[in-house]
């Protein structure tokens, strides 16, 4: 989810569901102790609860990244084991950590021992051609007894050379089996299944075997979904969903906000950096093509305002208000 789930991302999708977990995109450890930190770690406190996700393999530097997130507001530290890019790899991060399930280990251990907030793993089932279960259970054990308790099982392999991400994430079949089988091993643990997850309903049914669900590239693509999420998931009867019109007049004090504060000019903030993240959130409806078209328009994002959003909302005359 690199360069999707920022700020501007979640600040959007809060205004959909109040209790949903979630999740920054990957940052570096190296980015954050020798760049920007405020770049990367500043949110909005509208955003809890919320993970920081963090990619590096050097327990030192994970340690003092995971500080620096919990001193900044984080609520949960995760570990990027999953993630198979060769730009990761080059690295020593990501889905290759599955080969050292010792040293990541030794590096939720040197998080937990300098926070107070949970340290999470999100992995995969597999990296290569290694099949076999026993694998990621050996993996998922070896880590557990440094402390971690939760597991977030993106249940496809990493194939690590060849792929690309995006087929990293269509090619390797998805072993759903594996998840529901690590949860039967280890009932003490949290388990989180993950992987073309897209409807209520196989949310459900991954439920009945498993702790939770992570939704990646459909909670971007189609954000409205997660609309009923509180009250289904999370008991929240008292709180009524919002409209889609709604989330819309929502975000623009939010917007109207960010570029008094960032500016509009080449080196600031500009409008297309948050309604980008948007462009979904009608999706399936009669009029989704034109909401994004507006909303895509490069000389009406250049020269307009926040006002642009009610065009675009306008332009669905079924939801306008």
């Amino acid at each position: 989810m690199m360069d999707w789930t920022d700020r501007h991302c979640r600040r959007f999708h809060r205004q959909i569901t109040r209790h949903t977990w979630l999740y920054t995109e990957m940052v570096t450890t190296g980015a954050l102790l020798h760049g920007d930190v405020p770049r990367h770690l500043d949110f909005n406190g509208e955003e809890h609860p919320v993970a920081l996700q963090l990619g590096g393999s050097d327990p030192a530097d994970l340690a003092k990244s995971a500080k620096l997130g919990e001193q900044w507001g984080y609520d949960e530290i995760n570990l990027n084991c999953g993630c198979p890019s060769e730009r990761v790899q080059k690295g020593a991060f990501g889905a290759c950590l599955m080969a050292e399930s010792s040293l990541v280990a030794d590096c939720v251990k040197a998080m937990r021992d300098v926070v107070d907030i949970d340290v999470t793993v999100k992995h995969r089932i597999g990296i290569n051609d290694i099949e076999s279960y026993d694998f990621v259970r050996d993996f998922v054990g070896t880590v557990a007894d440094a402390g971690c308790q939760t597991f977030i099982v993106h249940a496809r392999n990493a194939i690590l050379k060849g792929l690309s991400p995006k087929e990293n994430r269509e090619i390797p079949p998805l072993k759903y089996a594996f998840a529901y089988q690590l949860k039967r091993d280890f009932p003490g643990l949290e388990v989180i299944i993950n992987g073309a997850i897209k409807t209520t309903a196989e949310i459900d049914l991954h439920l009945q075997h498993v702790d939770g669900v992570m939704l990646g590239r459909e909670a971007y693509h189609n954000p409205f979904l997660m609309a009923d999420f509180d009250a289904r998931y999370y008991a929240d009867t008292e709180a009524t969903p919002r409209s889609r019109a709604e989330v819309v007049e929502l975000m623009l004090p939010y917007i109207r906000e960010q570029l008094a504060l960032y500016g509009q000019d080449g080196n600031g903030l500009r409008l297309n950096s948050i309604t980008r993240h948007m462009l979904g959130l009608m999706a399936g409806l009669p009029g989704a093509r034109s909401f994004r078209q507006v909303l895509s328009d490069s000389k009406k994002l250049r020269t307009g305002g926040p006002e642009l959003l009610l065009e675009a909302l306008h332009g669905m005359p079924a939801l306008a208000t």
